[in-house]
């Protein structure tokens, strides 16, 4: 798929390129297609867009947690849920945990395309239908799943309740009263086990291409987003 663009990032300077060592340095080219090309870890699929660090510091796998989100803002401690689930089910359940948000939600789309170090651009498209959203991701569901640097955000203020799939392809849900979300993950097989680490805690490497690029602007132009 044309160009491939890489991003080796660190889990303490999450959202930059890593300018430390990286685990990465020493090896070959053919030892880190290697690595690149390993995309089972047991029963756990990746999708094409996060591989995990060379030295496997977290292995990654299917289940979630509870944890909790301090908003730098007000200090505010904000309960969350973090899920991993492998490649042929994910998009299923992020699909489906939009469910407790209600019939009418905000979507905000999240790229770090073209953006140096990592940053972040998003767009909003505020009160748009869920069905409508439901199908429209599902038309871009390779993307969603595959470019790695491609994120969405679906939230409901009034509630306020928030579900994020995020660019490391991880589910992540906020919000004061998360039972219904806990619910729907059992429901598709998860179990909650609070020792589990994500691809994120460690050093990882985002891969995407010049065609999801592309297409992330055709997302943004059938979502009607603003910046």
């Amino acid at each position: 798929m044309g160009f491939l663009k890489r991003i080796i990032k660190n889990s303490h300077r999450e959202g930059a390129v890593a300018t430390t060592k990286s685990g990465f340095d020493h090896l070959s080219e053919e030892q880190l297609e290697h690595h690149l090309s390993i995309g089972r870890y047991g029963s756990f699929k990746l999708t094409d867009a996060i591989r995990p660090s060379y030295n496997l510091d977290v292995v990654p796998s299917a289940g979630y947690r509870r944890d909790k989100y301090q908003d730098p803002d007000t200090g505010v401690e904000i309960p969350v849920l973090l899920a991993a689930e492998s490649s042929e089910r994910l998009m299923d359940l992020f699909v489906a945990l939009l469910d407790p948000l209600g019939d009418e939600v905000d979507v905000v789309l999240e790229t770090s395309h073209q953006q140096a170090g990592g940053v972040h651009r998003d767009m909003y498209r505020e009160s748009m239908d869920l069905p409508v959203l439901k199908s429209t991701l599902y038309d871009f569901e390779d993307l969603l799943l595959n470019d790695g640097c491609t994120g969405v955000a679906i939230l409901n203020p009034q509630i306020p309740l928030e579900v994020q799939f995020d660019e490391h392809k991880l589910l992540i849900m906020y919000g004061q009263k998360l039972n219904d979300f806990e619910h729907i993950l059992k429901e598709h097989g998860l179990d909650r086990r609070n020792e589990i680490k994500f691809i994120t805690e460690a050093e990882h490497i985002h891969s995407s291409t010049m065609e999801y690029a592309e297409t992330f602007e055709e997302l943004c132009y059938r979502m009607g987003t603003q910046h």
